[in-house]
């Protein structure tokens, strides 16, 4: 996969040798550079642009995740407290009744 630094990095050198490399007047190849050098800082500006909104998509994305695993996991957690509380009211229950037996009857 091409990285956009890259082909603009490419793009630059390419348009630099260009330029340098004509046979036009100082002041032509001055406007050529300068049209040359905006139209790469537009394009850097609007990759980065479109890098700092993916960047912001995937860590939205990746707090939602988490938020949603967060849930899953209490939620598991809950069940799991439930049944613990229902096996330790099942065992006073027998507790209770053995205690009972050995109760003396005033």
């Amino acid at each position: 996969m091409i990285h956009k630094g890259t082909l603009v990095l490419g793009t630059l050198l390419g348009a630099a040798a260009g330029v340098l490399l004509a046979p036009d007047k100082g002041s032509v190849t001055r406007a050529k550079l300068k049209k040359e050098g905006k139209d790469i800082k537009d394009q850097l500006t609007s990759d980065f642009a479109e890098v700092k909104e993916d960047l912001t998509k995937a860590a939205s994305s990746g707090k939602e995740k988490f938020k949603q695993d967060l849930e899953d996991f209490t939620s598991k957690s809950s069940h799991k407290t439930e049944q613990a509380i229902t096996f330790i009211e099942k065992q006073l229950a027998i507790l209770k009744e053995k205690n009972k037996t050995l109760q003396k009857t005033s």
